[in-house]
Protein backbone atom coordinates (compact mmCIF):
# COMPACT_ATOMS: atom_id res chain seq x y z
CA UNK A 1 0.00 0.00 0.00
CA UNK A 2 2.94 2.15 0.72
CA UNK A 3 4.22 1.40 -2.38
CA UNK A 4 1.28 2.37 -4.33
CA UNK A 5 1.30 5.61 -2.19
CA UNK A 6 4.87 6.85 -3.12
CA UNK A 7 4.21 5.95 -6.59
CA UNK A 8 1.36 7.98 -6.96
CA UNK A 9 3.34 11.06 -5.33
CA UNK A 10 6.52 10.31 -7.38
CA UNK A 11 4.06 10.74 -10.11
CA UNK A 12 2.23 13.77 -9.09
CA UNK A 13 5.53 15.33 -7.90
CA UNK A 14 6.40 14.51 -11.61
CA UNK A 15 3.80 16.12 -13.66
CA UNK A 16 3.98 18.98 -11.05
CA UNK A 17 8.21 19.48 -12.39
CA UNK A 18 6.62 18.58 -15.99
CA UNK A 19 3.89 21.58 -15.91
CA UNK A 20 6.49 24.27 -14.22
CA UNK A 21 9.77 22.80 -16.77
CA UNK A 22 6.32 24.08 -19.40
CA UNK A 23 5.47 26.91 -18.17
CA UNK A 24 8.91 28.19 -17.47
CA UNK A 25 9.78 26.90 -21.39
CA UNK A 26 6.67 28.81 -22.68
CA UNK A 27 7.42 32.02 -20.38
CA UNK A 28 11.09 32.04 -22.03
CA UNK A 29 9.88 32.28 -25.30
CA UNK A 30 7.61 34.80 -25.01
CA UNK A 31 10.41 37.08 -23.37
CA UNK A 32 12.78 36.24 -26.32
CA UNK A 33 10.14 37.50 -29.08
CA UNK A 34 7.13 39.07 -27.03
CA UNK A 35 5.55 41.00 -30.67
CA UNK A 36 4.82 38.41 -32.53
CA UNK A 37 3.31 36.09 -29.46
CA UNK A 38 1.21 39.17 -27.83
CA UNK A 39 -0.20 39.79 -31.07
CA UNK A 40 -1.24 36.48 -31.52
CA UNK A 41 -2.62 35.45 -28.42
CA UNK A 42 -4.86 38.93 -28.91
CA UNK A 43 -5.78 37.83 -32.41
CA UNK A 44 -7.14 34.71 -30.58
CA UNK A 45 -8.71 36.30 -27.73
CA UNK A 46 -10.81 38.19 -30.43
CA UNK A 47 -11.68 35.23 -32.11
CA UNK A 48 -12.90 33.75 -28.63
CA UNK A 49 -15.09 36.86 -27.70
CA UNK A 50 -16.32 36.23 -31.79
CA UNK A 51 -17.37 32.49 -31.20
CA UNK A 52 -19.66 33.24 -27.81
CA UNK A 53 -20.91 36.34 -29.56
CA UNK A 54 -21.60 33.85 -32.04
CA UNK A 55 -23.53 31.65 -30.34
CA UNK A 56 -25.26 34.09 -28.45
CA UNK A 57 -27.04 35.49 -31.43
CA UNK A 58 -27.69 31.88 -32.89
CA UNK A 59 -29.66 31.57 -29.82
CA UNK A 60 -31.74 35.01 -30.67
CA UNK A 61 -31.49 34.08 -33.69
CA UNK A 62 -33.58 31.16 -33.09
CA UNK A 63 -36.29 32.80 -30.90
CA UNK A 64 -36.31 35.96 -33.05
CA UNK A 65 -36.51 34.51 -36.60
CA UNK A 66 -36.77 31.28 -36.96
CA UNK A 67 -39.53 29.91 -34.52
CA UNK A 68 -41.83 33.00 -35.50
CA UNK A 69 -41.20 31.49 -38.83
CA UNK A 70 -41.92 28.14 -38.14
CA UNK A 71 -44.89 28.96 -36.55
CA UNK A 72 -45.99 30.66 -39.66
CA UNK A 73 -45.99 34.06 -38.27
CA UNK A 74 -43.87 35.35 -40.65
CA UNK A 75 -40.32 37.48 -40.64
CA UNK A 76 -39.58 40.69 -42.56
CA UNK A 77 -37.00 41.23 -45.01
CA UNK A 78 -35.27 43.58 -43.53
CA UNK A 79 -34.65 41.37 -40.43
CA UNK A 80 -33.32 38.61 -42.90
CA UNK A 81 -31.29 41.23 -44.31
CA UNK A 82 -29.70 42.50 -40.98
CA UNK A 83 -29.53 39.09 -39.65
CA UNK A 84 -27.59 38.18 -42.78
CA UNK A 85 -25.10 41.40 -42.13
CA UNK A 86 -24.50 40.51 -38.76
CA UNK A 87 -23.47 36.76 -39.86
CA UNK A 88 -21.44 38.28 -42.11
CA UNK A 89 -19.62 40.66 -40.18
CA UNK A 90 -18.97 38.23 -37.32
CA UNK A 91 -17.49 35.55 -40.22
CA UNK A 92 -15.44 37.99 -41.70
CA UNK A 93 -14.25 39.54 -38.24
CA UNK A 94 -13.44 35.58 -37.01
CA UNK A 95 -11.36 34.87 -40.16
CA UNK A 96 -9.22 38.16 -39.40
CA UNK A 97 -8.47 36.78 -36.28
CA UNK A 98 -7.90 33.57 -36.90
CA UNK A 99 -5.10 34.61 -39.81
CA UNK A 100 -3.66 37.05 -37.05
CA UNK A 101 -3.10 34.07 -34.76
CA UNK A 102 -1.51 31.54 -37.57
CA UNK A 103 0.74 34.23 -38.90
CA UNK A 104 2.16 35.86 -35.66
CA UNK A 105 2.20 32.33 -33.78
CA UNK A 106 4.28 30.96 -36.74
CA UNK A 107 6.48 34.15 -36.75
CA UNK A 108 7.22 33.58 -33.12
CA UNK A 109 7.61 29.66 -33.60
CA UNK A 110 10.20 30.19 -36.08
CA UNK A 111 11.86 33.04 -34.41
CA UNK A 112 12.22 31.12 -31.48
CA UNK A 113 14.13 27.77 -33.37
CA UNK A 114 16.19 30.70 -35.38
CA UNK A 115 18.03 31.94 -32.14
CA UNK A 116 18.34 28.67 -30.35
CA UNK A 117 20.06 26.98 -33.23
CA UNK A 118 22.28 30.03 -33.59
CA UNK A 119 22.90 30.00 -30.06
CA UNK A 120 23.42 25.96 -30.25
CA UNK A 121 25.92 26.84 -33.14
CA UNK A 122 28.02 29.13 -31.39
CA UNK A 123 28.30 26.76 -28.22
CA UNK A 124 29.38 24.03 -30.67
CA UNK A 125 32.13 26.51 -32.47
CA UNK A 126 33.36 27.71 -28.90
CA UNK A 127 33.95 24.42 -27.57
CA UNK A 128 37.37 22.75 -27.33
CA UNK A 129 38.11 19.78 -30.04
CA UNK A 130 37.76 17.59 -27.60
CA UNK A 131 33.93 18.30 -27.14
CA UNK A 132 33.73 17.42 -30.67
CA UNK A 133 35.58 14.59 -30.90
CA UNK A 134 34.19 12.97 -27.42
CA UNK A 135 30.40 13.71 -29.07
CA UNK A 136 28.86 11.86 -32.28
CA UNK A 137 27.98 13.90 -35.01
CA UNK A 138 24.34 12.40 -35.60
CA UNK A 139 23.99 13.85 -31.31
CA UNK A 140 24.97 17.14 -32.34
CA UNK A 141 22.77 17.62 -35.10
CA UNK A 142 20.04 15.70 -33.21
CA UNK A 143 20.10 18.95 -31.01
CA UNK A 144 20.29 21.30 -33.31
CA UNK A 145 17.27 19.83 -35.52
CA UNK A 146 15.03 17.26 -34.23
CA UNK A 147 15.60 18.52 -30.20
CA UNK A 148 14.63 22.13 -31.88
CA UNK A 149 11.58 21.07 -33.23
CA UNK A 150 9.90 19.35 -30.81
CA UNK A 151 11.10 21.76 -28.25
CA UNK A 152 8.71 24.70 -29.78
CA UNK A 153 6.18 22.15 -30.50
CA UNK A 154 4.14 23.12 -27.05
CA UNK A 155 3.71 26.85 -29.02
CA UNK A 156 1.91 25.69 -31.94
CA UNK A 157 -1.37 25.56 -29.83
CA UNK A 158 0.37 28.43 -27.27
CA UNK A 159 -1.99 31.38 -28.75
CA UNK A 160 -5.41 29.61 -28.25
CA UNK A 161 -4.61 27.77 -25.10
CA UNK A 162 -4.31 31.36 -23.98
CA UNK A 163 -7.12 32.22 -24.98
CA UNK A 164 -9.13 29.33 -23.91
CA UNK A 165 -9.36 31.34 -20.53
CA UNK A 166 -11.58 33.88 -22.30
CA UNK A 167 -13.57 31.29 -24.20
CA UNK A 168 -13.72 29.53 -20.92
CA UNK A 169 -15.00 32.36 -18.93
CA UNK A 170 -17.11 34.09 -21.61
CA UNK A 171 -18.82 30.79 -22.31
CA UNK A 172 -19.44 30.33 -18.79
CA UNK A 173 -21.15 33.49 -18.07
CA UNK A 174 -23.69 33.40 -21.06
CA UNK A 175 -24.44 29.39 -19.79
CA UNK A 176 -24.86 31.34 -16.04
CA UNK A 177 -27.33 33.98 -17.90
CA UNK A 178 -29.41 31.27 -19.31
CA UNK A 179 -29.91 28.55 -16.28
CA UNK A 180 -27.96 27.43 -13.44
CA UNK A 181 -28.29 24.03 -14.28
CA UNK A 182 -26.55 24.78 -18.00
CA UNK A 183 -23.39 26.59 -15.79
CA UNK A 184 -23.26 23.54 -13.14
CA UNK A 185 -23.09 21.05 -16.37
CA UNK A 186 -20.16 23.03 -17.79
CA UNK A 187 -18.58 23.04 -13.70
CA UNK A 188 -19.01 19.80 -13.73
CA UNK A 189 -17.21 19.11 -17.58
CA UNK A 190 -14.43 21.43 -17.09
CA UNK A 191 -12.77 19.86 -13.99
CA UNK A 192 -12.97 16.19 -15.26
CA UNK A 193 -10.95 16.98 -18.69
CA UNK A 194 -8.78 19.00 -16.85
CA UNK A 195 -7.89 15.82 -14.29
CA UNK A 196 -7.77 13.79 -17.56
CA UNK A 197 -5.18 16.14 -19.11
CA UNK A 198 -3.00 15.96 -15.92
CA UNK A 199 -3.11 12.15 -15.56
CA UNK A 200 -1.91 11.99 -19.36
CA UNK A 201 0.80 14.48 -18.95
CA UNK A 202 2.20 12.36 -15.43
CA UNK A 203 2.26 9.53 -17.52
CA UNK A 204 3.48 10.65 -20.72
CA UNK A 205 6.66 12.34 -20.06
CA UNK A 206 9.03 9.33 -19.33
CA UNK A 207 8.27 7.60 -22.71
CA UNK A 208 8.64 10.89 -24.57
CA UNK A 209 11.89 11.76 -23.08
CA UNK A 210 12.81 7.65 -24.22
CA UNK A 211 11.47 9.21 -28.00
CA UNK A 212 13.63 11.76 -28.11
CA UNK A 213 16.60 9.90 -27.26
CA UNK A 214 16.55 7.29 -29.88
CA UNK A 215 15.97 10.41 -32.29
CA UNK A 216 19.86 11.04 -31.31
CA UNK A 217 20.54 7.69 -31.73
CA UNK A 218 19.07 7.49 -35.00
CA UNK A 219 20.48 10.09 -36.36
CA UNK A 220 23.41 9.43 -35.29
CA UNK A 221 23.74 6.04 -37.10
CA UNK A 222 22.63 7.17 -40.33
CA UNK A 223 25.12 9.68 -40.04
CA UNK A 224 28.07 7.66 -39.91
CA UNK A 225 26.48 5.02 -42.76
CA UNK A 226 26.03 8.18 -45.01
CA UNK A 227 29.47 10.05 -44.00
CA UNK A 228 31.63 6.62 -44.21
CA UNK A 229 29.66 5.47 -47.14
CA UNK A 230 33.62 4.29 -48.72
CA UNK A 231 34.24 2.41 -46.18
CA UNK A 232 30.42 0.79 -46.13
CA UNK A 233 30.97 0.05 -49.79
CA UNK A 234 34.38 -1.05 -50.28
CA UNK A 235 33.79 -3.20 -47.21
CA UNK A 236 30.62 -4.50 -48.02
CA UNK A 237 28.85 -3.37 -45.33
CA UNK A 238 25.56 -2.29 -46.68
CA UNK A 239 23.73 -5.06 -45.15
CA UNK A 240 24.88 -4.36 -41.65
CA UNK A 241 24.43 -1.05 -41.76
CA UNK A 242 20.93 -1.93 -43.03
CA UNK A 243 20.89 -3.72 -39.70
CA UNK A 244 22.02 -1.53 -37.83
CA UNK A 245 19.64 1.29 -39.00
CA UNK A 246 17.07 -0.39 -38.63
CA UNK A 247 17.77 -1.67 -34.67
CA UNK A 248 17.97 1.40 -33.93
CA UNK A 249 14.68 2.31 -35.94
CA UNK A 250 12.65 -0.41 -34.01
CA UNK A 251 13.76 0.81 -30.43
CA UNK A 252 12.29 4.34 -31.49
CA UNK A 253 9.14 2.76 -33.35
CA UNK A 254 8.74 0.65 -29.89
CA UNK A 255 9.05 3.57 -27.68
CA UNK A 256 6.70 6.05 -30.28
CA UNK A 257 4.03 3.38 -29.61
CA UNK A 258 4.40 3.33 -26.11
CA UNK A 259 3.07 7.15 -26.61
CA UNK A 260 1.17 6.26 -29.47
CA UNK A 261 -0.98 3.90 -27.20
CA UNK A 262 -1.51 6.79 -24.47
CA UNK A 263 -2.62 9.02 -26.73
CA UNK A 264 -5.07 6.84 -28.13
CA UNK A 265 -6.69 6.03 -24.57
CA UNK A 266 -6.47 9.78 -23.70
CA UNK A 267 -7.57 11.52 -26.96
CA UNK A 268 -10.82 9.56 -27.53
CA UNK A 269 -11.89 10.33 -23.89
CA UNK A 270 -11.45 13.61 -24.14
CA UNK A 271 -13.74 14.22 -27.26
CA UNK A 272 -15.79 12.19 -25.63
CA UNK A 273 -16.67 14.32 -22.81
CA UNK A 274 -18.13 17.43 -24.25
CA UNK A 275 -20.70 15.12 -26.67
CA UNK A 276 -21.75 13.79 -23.06
CA UNK A 277 -22.35 17.33 -22.26
CA UNK A 278 -24.23 17.95 -25.07
CA UNK A 279 -26.84 15.18 -24.43
CA UNK A 280 -27.05 16.39 -20.46
CA UNK A 281 -27.85 19.70 -22.11
CA UNK A 282 -30.47 18.31 -24.34
CA UNK A 283 -32.13 16.14 -21.90
CA UNK A 284 -32.05 19.35 -18.60
CA UNK A 285 -33.03 21.42 -21.94
CA UNK A 286 -35.87 19.43 -23.00
CA UNK A 287 -37.11 19.55 -18.64
CA UNK A 288 -36.55 23.20 -18.60
CA UNK A 289 -38.20 23.70 -21.68
CA UNK A 290 -41.56 21.78 -20.69
CA UNK A 291 -41.77 24.09 -17.91
CA UNK A 292 -41.32 27.61 -19.80
CA UNK A 293 -38.24 28.21 -17.55
CA UNK A 294 -36.13 28.95 -21.36
CA UNK A 295 -36.74 29.21 -24.84
CA UNK A 296 -35.68 26.99 -27.62
CA UNK A 297 -32.97 29.62 -28.48
CA UNK A 298 -31.59 29.50 -24.98
CA UNK A 299 -31.09 25.62 -25.93
CA UNK A 300 -29.39 26.22 -29.10
CA UNK A 301 -26.96 28.32 -27.60
CA UNK A 302 -25.70 26.06 -24.48
CA UNK A 303 -25.77 23.30 -26.89
CA UNK A 304 -23.70 25.33 -29.64
CA UNK A 305 -21.32 26.79 -26.77
CA UNK A 306 -20.71 23.32 -25.70
CA UNK A 307 -19.71 21.74 -29.10
CA UNK A 308 -17.91 25.10 -29.49
CA UNK A 309 -15.90 24.43 -26.03
CA UNK A 310 -15.03 21.20 -27.68
CA UNK A 311 -12.45 22.02 -30.10
CA UNK A 312 -10.74 24.48 -27.64
CA UNK A 313 -10.15 21.58 -25.03
CA UNK A 314 -8.95 19.63 -27.70
CA UNK A 315 -6.74 22.30 -28.45
CA UNK A 316 -5.68 22.44 -24.64
CA UNK A 317 -5.47 18.39 -24.61
CA UNK A 318 -3.10 18.60 -26.98
CA UNK A 319 -0.77 21.39 -25.79
CA UNK A 320 -0.87 19.38 -22.54
CA UNK A 321 0.07 16.52 -24.38
CA UNK A 322 3.25 18.33 -26.34
CA UNK A 323 4.35 19.57 -23.17
CA UNK A 324 6.01 16.59 -21.95
CA UNK A 325 7.78 16.38 -24.96
CA UNK A 326 8.39 19.60 -25.56
CA UNK A 327 10.38 19.90 -21.64
CA UNK A 328 11.98 16.73 -22.54
CA UNK A 329 13.51 18.21 -26.08
CA UNK A 330 14.40 21.58 -24.37
CA UNK A 331 16.37 20.10 -21.38
CA UNK A 332 18.55 18.59 -24.36
CA UNK A 333 18.74 21.84 -25.54
CA UNK A 334 19.75 23.09 -22.40
CA UNK A 335 22.55 21.04 -21.65
CA UNK A 336 24.23 21.96 -24.81
CA UNK A 337 23.18 26.15 -23.50
CA UNK A 338 24.38 25.64 -20.68
CA UNK A 339 27.89 24.31 -21.78
CA UNK A 340 30.62 25.99 -19.85
CA UNK A 341 32.34 28.00 -22.54
CA UNK A 342 36.47 27.95 -22.04
CA UNK A 343 37.83 30.89 -20.42
CA UNK A 344 38.72 33.33 -22.88
CA UNK A 345 42.39 33.77 -22.97
CA UNK A 346 42.70 34.98 -26.01
CA UNK A 347 45.85 37.94 -26.18
CA UNK A 348 45.60 41.05 -27.91
CA UNK A 349 49.16 41.54 -28.57
CA UNK A 350 49.64 41.61 -32.81
CA UNK A 351 53.05 41.84 -34.52
CA UNK A 352 55.51 44.88 -35.02
CA UNK A 353 56.63 45.60 -38.51
CA UNK A 354 59.95 44.29 -37.31
CA UNK A 355 58.82 40.96 -36.11
CA UNK A 356 59.10 37.69 -37.55
CA UNK A 357 55.96 35.66 -37.68
CA UNK A 358 56.86 32.87 -39.60
CA UNK A 359 59.49 32.24 -36.58
CA UNK A 360 58.07 28.94 -34.03
CA UNK A 361 60.01 28.02 -30.97
CA UNK A 362 58.51 25.59 -28.01
CA UNK A 363 59.76 25.96 -24.80
CA UNK A 364 59.34 22.77 -22.38
CA UNK A 365 55.80 21.94 -24.13
CA UNK A 366 54.24 18.77 -22.24
CA UNK A 367 50.65 17.72 -23.58
CA UNK A 368 49.18 14.60 -22.38
CA UNK A 369 45.50 12.82 -23.75
CA UNK A 370 43.76 10.76 -21.72
CA UNK A 371 46.59 10.40 -19.32
CA UNK A 372 48.79 9.52 -21.52
CA UNK A 373 51.96 11.69 -22.22
CA UNK A 374 51.99 12.84 -26.36
CA UNK A 375 54.37 15.49 -25.69
CA UNK A 376 57.22 15.04 -22.95
CA UNK A 377 58.99 18.59 -22.31
CA UNK A 378 59.89 19.06 -26.24
CA UNK A 379 61.29 22.09 -27.08
CA UNK A 380 63.10 23.44 -30.28
CA UNK A 381 63.10 26.95 -32.35
CA UNK A 382 62.42 27.09 -36.30
CA UNK A 383 63.44 30.19 -37.70
CA UNK A 384 61.91 32.13 -40.17
CA UNK A 385 62.17 31.35 -43.75
CA UNK A 386 63.24 27.69 -42.70
CA UNK A 387 61.52 24.23 -44.64
CA UNK A 388 61.88 21.69 -41.33
CA UNK A 389 60.72 18.31 -41.58
CA UNK A 390 59.26 17.10 -39.04
CA UNK A 391 59.28 12.92 -39.14
CA UNK A 392 58.13 9.98 -36.73
CA UNK A 393 56.24 6.83 -35.84
CA UNK A 394 52.78 7.13 -35.63
CA UNK A 395 51.79 8.44 -32.23
CA UNK A 396 55.39 10.63 -32.22
CA UNK A 397 52.87 13.94 -31.81
CA UNK A 398 53.27 14.98 -34.77
CA UNK A 399 49.64 16.40 -35.36
CA UNK A 400 49.21 17.24 -32.18
CA UNK A 401 52.59 19.58 -32.24
CA UNK A 402 49.95 21.42 -35.54
CA UNK A 403 47.13 21.63 -33.16
CA UNK A 404 48.81 23.97 -30.88
CA UNK A 405 51.11 25.59 -33.53
CA UNK A 406 47.37 26.99 -34.67
CA UNK A 407 45.96 27.02 -30.91
CA UNK A 408 43.70 23.95 -31.40
CA UNK A 409 44.74 22.74 -28.01
CA UNK A 410 46.36 24.06 -25.74
CA UNK A 411 49.80 22.84 -23.68
CA UNK A 412 49.32 21.70 -20.19
CA UNK A 413 52.48 23.35 -19.38
CA UNK A 414 55.34 24.94 -21.47
CA UNK A 415 55.32 27.82 -23.81
CA UNK A 416 54.98 28.04 -27.51
CA UNK A 417 55.67 31.10 -29.26
CA UNK A 418 55.09 32.43 -32.73
CA UNK A 419 57.33 35.46 -33.72
CA UNK A 420 59.13 35.23 -30.16
CA UNK A 421 55.75 35.94 -29.15
CA UNK A 422 53.59 33.48 -26.48
CA UNK A 423 50.46 32.08 -28.42
CA UNK A 424 48.79 32.92 -25.74
CA UNK A 425 49.53 36.27 -25.71
CA UNK A 426 48.53 36.78 -30.00
CA UNK A 427 45.03 38.12 -30.43
CA UNK A 428 43.36 34.85 -32.93
CA UNK A 429 43.41 37.05 -35.71
CA UNK A 430 47.09 37.43 -35.90
CA UNK A 431 47.28 33.65 -35.61
CA UNK A 432 44.67 32.93 -38.25
CA UNK A 433 45.80 35.24 -40.49
CA UNK A 434 50.01 34.43 -40.13
CA UNK A 435 49.61 30.50 -39.86
CA UNK A 436 48.53 28.22 -42.45
CA UNK A 437 47.50 24.79 -41.47
CA UNK A 438 46.72 22.21 -44.16
CA UNK A 439 45.56 18.15 -42.59
CA UNK A 440 46.24 15.37 -44.75
CA UNK A 441 42.22 14.53 -44.49
CA UNK A 442 40.94 18.01 -46.74
CA UNK A 443 37.60 19.00 -46.19
CA UNK A 444 35.63 20.62 -48.57
CA UNK A 445 32.59 22.70 -48.52
CA UNK A 446 29.70 21.53 -50.82
CA UNK A 447 30.08 25.07 -53.24
CA UNK A 448 32.30 26.46 -55.73
CA UNK A 449 36.08 26.22 -55.99
CA UNK A 450 36.59 29.46 -55.95
CA UNK A 451 34.41 29.65 -52.70
CA UNK A 452 36.32 26.92 -51.24
CA UNK A 453 39.54 28.62 -51.62
CA UNK A 454 38.32 32.33 -50.64
CA UNK A 455 36.05 31.22 -48.01
CA UNK A 456 34.66 34.66 -48.31
CA UNK A 457 37.64 36.70 -48.53
CA UNK A 458 37.98 39.35 -50.85
CA UNK A 459 40.75 37.67 -53.30
CA UNK A 460 41.19 39.04 -56.81
CA UNK A 461 41.41 36.70 -60.11
CA UNK A 462 45.01 37.00 -60.10
CA UNK A 463 45.56 36.08 -56.88
CA UNK A 464 43.29 33.17 -57.18
CA UNK A 465 45.48 31.86 -60.19
CA UNK A 466 48.42 32.69 -58.45
CA UNK A 467 48.14 30.52 -55.74
CA UNK A 468 46.57 27.87 -57.65
CA UNK A 469 49.43 27.60 -60.50
CA UNK A 470 51.94 27.13 -57.24
CA UNK A 471 50.25 24.11 -55.75
CA UNK A 472 49.60 22.88 -59.75
CA UNK A 473 45.89 23.14 -59.49
CA UNK A 474 44.90 25.78 -62.03
CA UNK A 475 45.14 23.66 -64.86
CA UNK A 476 42.63 20.99 -63.52
CA UNK A 477 40.35 23.14 -62.50
CA UNK A 478 39.90 24.69 -65.95
CA UNK A 479 39.05 21.62 -67.49
CA UNK A 480 36.55 21.10 -64.81
CA UNK A 481 32.48 21.78 -66.37
CA UNK A 482 32.51 25.65 -65.01
CA UNK A 483 36.29 26.29 -64.09
CA UNK A 484 36.40 28.11 -60.74
CA UNK A 485 33.03 28.38 -60.17
CA UNK A 486 32.13 24.59 -60.66
CA UNK A 487 30.13 23.40 -57.57
CA UNK A 488 31.75 19.92 -55.93
CA UNK A 489 29.89 17.42 -54.31
CA UNK A 490 29.99 17.29 -50.38
CA UNK A 491 33.08 17.36 -48.83
CA UNK A 492 34.55 17.48 -52.52
CA UNK A 493 33.49 13.83 -53.13
CA UNK A 494 33.87 14.97 -56.54
CA UNK A 495 36.91 15.64 -56.90
CA UNK A 496 40.11 13.11 -56.46
CA UNK A 497 42.35 13.05 -53.17
CA UNK A 498 44.80 15.00 -55.05
CA UNK A 499 42.89 17.50 -56.22
CA UNK A 500 41.05 18.13 -52.84
CA UNK A 501 44.56 18.43 -50.98
CA UNK A 502 45.79 20.94 -53.84
CA UNK A 503 42.62 22.64 -53.07
CA UNK A 504 43.31 23.28 -49.71
CA UNK A 505 46.84 24.32 -50.32
CA UNK A 506 45.50 26.96 -52.04
CA UNK A 507 42.74 27.74 -49.97
CA UNK A 508 46.03 28.24 -47.14
CA UNK A 509 47.98 29.77 -49.46
CA UNK A 510 45.59 32.74 -50.28
CA UNK A 511 45.93 34.16 -47.24
CA UNK A 512 49.89 34.66 -47.64
CA UNK A 513 50.71 33.67 -44.31
CA UNK A 514 54.23 33.47 -42.44
CA UNK A 515 53.77 30.09 -41.51
CA UNK A 516 52.92 26.82 -43.08
CA UNK A 517 51.87 23.59 -41.79
CA UNK A 518 51.65 20.77 -44.11
CA UNK A 519 50.20 17.68 -41.59
CA UNK A 520 51.14 14.67 -44.48
CA UNK A 521 48.99 16.91 -46.70
CA UNK A 522 50.58 16.24 -50.01
CA UNK A 523 50.24 12.17 -49.02
CA UNK A 524 47.41 11.93 -52.46
CA UNK A 525 49.41 14.11 -54.75
CA UNK A 526 51.72 12.74 -57.01
CA UNK A 527 55.40 12.05 -55.68
CA UNK A 528 56.72 14.52 -59.28
CA UNK A 529 54.14 16.87 -58.46
CA UNK A 530 54.08 17.55 -55.07
CA UNK A 531 58.21 18.06 -55.13
CA UNK A 532 57.30 20.70 -58.38
CA UNK A 533 55.02 22.08 -55.76
CA UNK A 534 57.58 22.45 -52.70
CA UNK A 535 60.21 23.82 -55.08
CA UNK A 536 57.30 26.43 -55.99
CA UNK A 537 56.87 26.87 -52.59
CA UNK A 538 60.11 27.60 -51.53
CA UNK A 539 60.98 29.56 -54.62
CA UNK A 540 58.21 32.10 -55.05
CA UNK A 541 57.26 32.53 -51.63
CA UNK A 542 58.74 33.72 -48.20
CA UNK A 543 57.12 31.67 -45.61
CA UNK A 544 58.24 29.32 -43.00
CA UNK A 545 57.50 25.82 -44.15
CA UNK A 546 56.72 22.64 -41.78
CA UNK A 547 55.88 19.16 -43.36
CA UNK A 548 54.81 16.32 -41.98
CA UNK A 549 56.47 13.87 -44.46
CA UNK A 550 56.25 10.32 -45.15
CA UNK A 551 58.35 10.25 -47.91
CA UNK A 552 62.02 10.28 -48.98
CA UNK A 553 61.75 12.93 -51.71
CA UNK A 554 60.27 15.15 -49.48
CA UNK A 555 62.46 14.67 -45.99
CA UNK A 556 65.18 15.49 -48.87
CA UNK A 557 64.08 18.76 -49.56
CA UNK A 558 64.19 20.14 -46.04
CA UNK A 559 66.74 22.35 -44.47
CA UNK A 560 66.68 20.39 -41.38
CA UNK A 561 64.80 17.25 -39.86
CA UNK A 562 63.48 17.14 -36.78
CA UNK A 563 63.25 13.20 -35.61
CA UNK A 564 60.78 12.87 -32.99
CA UNK A 565 60.31 9.52 -31.05
CA UNK A 566 57.82 9.35 -27.84
CA UNK A 567 57.02 12.76 -27.78
CA UNK A 568 60.96 14.10 -27.55
CA UNK A 569 63.16 14.69 -30.01
CA UNK A 570 65.68 12.04 -30.21
CA UNK A 571 67.67 13.75 -33.38
CA UNK A 572 67.85 16.91 -35.54
CA UNK A 573 70.16 17.75 -38.70
CA UNK A 574 70.41 16.98 -42.34
CA UNK A 575 68.69 13.75 -43.90
CA UNK A 576 71.64 12.43 -44.56
CA UNK A 577 73.25 13.20 -40.72
CA UNK A 578 70.47 11.39 -39.33
CA UNK A 579 71.11 8.19 -40.92
CA UNK A 580 73.54 7.36 -38.36
CA UNK A 581 70.77 7.25 -35.65
CA UNK A 582 69.42 3.61 -35.90
CA UNK A 583 66.09 4.40 -35.53
CA UNK A 584 66.12 6.94 -38.22
CA UNK A 585 67.53 5.19 -40.17
CA UNK A 586 65.19 2.00 -40.02
CA UNK A 587 62.47 4.60 -40.29
CA UNK A 588 63.83 6.54 -43.28
CA UNK A 589 64.25 2.39 -44.70
CA UNK A 590 61.00 1.63 -44.36
CA UNK A 591 59.57 4.49 -45.85
CA UNK A 592 61.81 3.62 -48.62
CA UNK A 593 60.35 0.22 -49.10
CA UNK A 594 56.83 1.73 -49.17
CA UNK A 595 57.75 3.83 -52.11
CA UNK A 596 59.14 0.97 -53.68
Amino acid sequence: MTAVADSGVDATAHSHRVLARGLGLIWRTIRMHPVPNIVSILGASMWSLLTVGLTVFLGQLTDDVIVPGLDGDGVSNGDLVEVALVLLAIGLLRGASVTVRRYFMAMAEHRVQRSWRLDILGQYLDQPLSFHRGRPTGELLAHADADITAATSVLKPLAFVASVAVLVIAALVSLLALHPFFFFTAMILFPTLGLLNRIYTARVVEPSARVQAEIGEVSNVAFESFDGVMVVKTLGREEAEVERFSEASDRLRKQRIVVGRLRAVFEPTIDALPNLGVIVLLVLGARLLSTDSITVGDIVTAISLFTMLALPIRIVGFFLEEMPRSVVAFERIEDVLHLEKPADTAGSRTFAPNDTPGAVEFDSVVFSHADQVVLDRLGFVIGAGEVVALVGATGSGKSTIADLIVGLTEPDSGTVKIGGIPLADLHPDEVTNNVGLVFQETFLFGASVRENITLGADVSDADLERVTRLVRAHQFILEMPQGYDTVVGERGVTLSGGQRQRVALARALVRSPSLLFLDDATSAIDPSVEQQILDNLRAELDLTLLVVAHRLSTIRLADRVIFLSGGAILASGKHDELLAVPEYEALARAYELGAD
